[in-house]
């Protein structure tokens, strides 16, 4: 069943093709929506009024708060080091690594295909653009784009508006 038992659904959550989600041992706030092929692991916390959209990766250590987007494929990671086995070649299982926390912070934007590296935080109404790779903490109502993404303005500038429009365009 790809929507597990032990997830935690608030009201009116609306799951567009459930068996075509992984969903398990997660918590959904309310009025939330997740596309297909979402895939939400253990101990996400995802807020109230937040859209999910469809490829998108939310792995163990990720905090939505309240009314954040996530583009189409996106990408969460929640290891600094990753590896497959062990130093002696057994493979690592959820003892053999420290998770690391990501938080994304109240009506922030993540565009499509951006990845989002473990232990960071996404400021409130943050926008990060299409295809960019976050390393660094993003201070609120930051615009940042890019490999790795860099500051290029401020969302409460419309003229920064314009740019991440026109960068995101040429992507």
């Amino acid at each position: 069943m790809p929507v597990n038992n032990d997830v935690k659904i608030g009201n009116n959550v609306k799951i567009f093709h459930p068996d075509l989600v992984n969903l398990y041992s997660c918590t959904i706030g309310d009025d939330t929506k997740i596309g297909t092929f979402v895939e939400i692991q253990k101990n996400v916390v995802v807020g109230s009024r937040c859209k999910i959209s469809s490829h998108s990766f939310l792995c163990d250590g990720v905090i939505l708060e309240d009314e954040v987007f996530i583009g189409h494929g996106v990408m969460f990671t929640n290891d600094l080091y990753p590896r497959a086995t062990n130093e002696d070649g057994s493979l690592k299982n959820d003892a053999d690594w420290d998770v690391v926390k990501t938080i994304v912070k109240r009506c922030a934007s993540i565009g499509s295909n951006a990845t989002i590296l473990p232990g960071v935080t996404i400021g409130e109404k943050a926008i990060v653009g299409a295809g960019a790779v976050v390393i660094h903490d993003i201070p609120d109502y930051a615009m940042v784009v890019g490999v790795p993404a860099r500051i290029i303005g401020d969302v409460r500038d419309r003229t920064a508006k314009q740019e991440i429009l026109a960068t995101n365009l040429n992507h």
